[in-house]
């Protein structure tokens, strides 16, 4: 029967949230009229006569609009008003019994937290499952751990090869659902089959509004096909590659893009510069209180964890929440993430409550937080050699964390989740200065600007998400500045690792077009 079922706005009643004089059947009413596809009666800590009292006038309502009703744990309940079928949490009845009480056909779903309720769940075939809690919630207090939305597509991976569907639940909204449905994806490309939402319509004074929005919100991501990285019109090649930096770098200078960084302290001054030199306009602005109002302006957001102590993780937290919200570009630059616990929390923290579109770091950082052992850091340092297979690491990482992903070194390697590009430009000079790593973040921020100013038929350049024209950007930022490095150290003005910052800066603001084209080396990989 699940198959037959539109899981995609999911409403659970919750009456404790309703307005002040709004009546709970009339705002369950105009939640359907919105666009809500299956309800869930939640009755907590009412007494059996009273639930059945409310489940029978909610079915009445949603027959009236062919949607399905789900009775939240009780049995009884739910046969009491020949409701659809019953939801059960991992503490209520087993499913086994559920199943032989109810009449077949009847939709059982169970909630699931981690991957051995999946699994189990899976075994005794269940019609769906809801995931949760995704984000934190008032509206139910935790016993368990949330999952977060990277951790959504761990449990969908368990769901391969079977018919049964997914639901996310937990703090959904208006403002991260795009977040949650593009980040809960599978490494296999398994997405959910719809939301579970609370307080954001039943709190609603208009919930005909807030579930119309939501259900706009589901049905735009769906018809994007975000499953995958988006591809430009022509299959990509190094010269096409080339010719997208080249486009970027001049929209850079027509249209002179705001780049906010939070940013190491340490090289602030050197990161605006460097903006500057690309033409392009730098703020460094780190209070939460100004994140929504410079969201506002176009351009990019970098967000540099250098130099990280609470009151910047809290501008970081918003920013990149509003940058979401806005549609911009967001490049995130784990500096020494793998240094201290403190760092791996708040990076963890960042990826979960916003969605990235570059991550650039070098490979003992992106090794931190990728969580594998195969490159140890020191610092803000790599140690050793690198990855064994960097191609292989940086498409993984990739597709783990729904972006593209930078990988910098003696070749720097990008990829969006599908394809590799390898970059053979640069100069040792740019290893011997303070913050040429937070300058190549800057300048990648720079170009993701200069790409989402450019005219393209596909909407999702504008939502800041992984696809290949974010991996040109990517590309761009990082061969601009290496090419600009060769050109410095080539023009005899270098005598020292003061002179080469001079020369470096100058190199980029002079740089044309054509520079670029003569220098670059850009590979695509196979």
């Amino acid at each position: 029967m699940s198959k037959q079922i539109d899981y995609s706005l999911y409403l659970v009643t919750w009456r404790e949230l309703l307005p002040p004089g709004k009546d709970f059947y009339e705002s369950l009413e105009e939640s359907l009229q919105g666009g809500v596809t299956i309800v869930q009666i939640r009755e907590k800590a009412t007494e059996t006569r009273e639930f059945v009292k409310i489940a029978a006038k909610s079915k009445a309502i949603c027959d009236k609009y062919n949607v399905p009703l789900i009775i939240n744990d009780r049995v009884d309940v739910a046969l009491a008003v020949n409701a659809s079928g019953v939801h059960v949490g991992q503490t209520d009845m087993p499913v086994d019994v559920v199943k032989r009480l109810l009449p077949i056909g009847s939709i059982v779903g169970v909630s699931c937290n981690n991957l051995d309720h999946v699994k189990v769940a899976v075994n005794d075939g269940v019609d769906y499952i809801g995931i949760g809690s995704v984000w934190s919630t008032k509206t139910k207090s935790l016993t368990s751990p949330l999952v977060g939305v990277r951790g959504v597509g761990v449990l969908l991976d368990a769901l391969e090869g079977t018919e049964i569907k997914a639901v996310a639940i937990g703090g959904i909204k208006s403002t991260n659902l795009l977040r949650t449905l593009y980040g809960a994806v599978s490494q296999r490309g398994h997405i959910l089959d719809g939301v579970a939402v609370v307080s954001d319509i039943v709190a609603s004074r208009n919930p005909q509004n807030a579930a119309a929005n939501l259900s706009a919100i589901i049905h735009k991501f769906k018809a994007q096909k975000h499953i995958v990285p988006a591809m430009i019109s022509t299959p990509l090649t190094s010269e096409g590659v080339l010719k997208q930096v080249l486009d970027i770098f001049v929209a850079i200078k027509k249209t002179n893009p705001l780049i906010h960084q939070i940013t190491n302290t340490v090289v602030s001054t050197q990161s605006a510069n460097i903006t500057l030199a690309l033409g392009a306009s730098p703020i460094m602005a780190t209070s939460a209180k100004e994140m929504q109002d410079l969201s506002k302006i176009p351009g990019a957001l970098l967000v540099n964890i250098g130099t990280l102590v609470d009151d910047t993780k809290e501008g970081m937290l918003a920013s990149g929440l509003y940058a979401n919200l806005a549609r911009k570009p967001v490049v995130l630059d784990p500096v020494g993430v793998g240094a201290s616990q403190y760092r791996k929390d708040t990076i963890n923290e960042l990826l979960d409550t916003w969605q990235v579109s570059v991550i650039k770091g070098n490979a003992g950082e992106l090794a931190a937080l990728s969580g594998t052992s195969e490159v140890e850091s020191k610092g803000v340092d790599s140690v050793g050699d690198g990855f064994r297979d960097p191609i292989s690491f940086v498409r993984n990482l990739a597709r783990k964390e729904r972006c593209v992903v930078a990988l910098t070194g003696k070749v720097d390697y990008v990829s969006d989740g599908k394809l590799v590009i390898a970059l053979h430009n640069g100069h040792e000079m740019l290893g011997r200065i303070t913050g040429s790593g937070c300058m190549v973040g800057s300048c990648i921020a720079s170009f993701c600007a200069g790409q989402a100013s450019l005219p393209h038929d596909d909407e999702i350049i504008t939502r800041g998400f992984a696809n290949q024209y974010m991996l040109c950007a990517a590309v761009g930022g990082i061969t601009v500045l290496n090419v600009a490095a060769e050109m410095a150290v080539a023009s005899g003005n270098v005598h020292g690792t003061g002179t080469f910052l001079s020369a470096l800066i100058d190199t980029l603001f002079q740089l044309s077009p054509e520079d670029i084209t003569g220098h670059a080396s850009i590979r695509i990989c196979t």
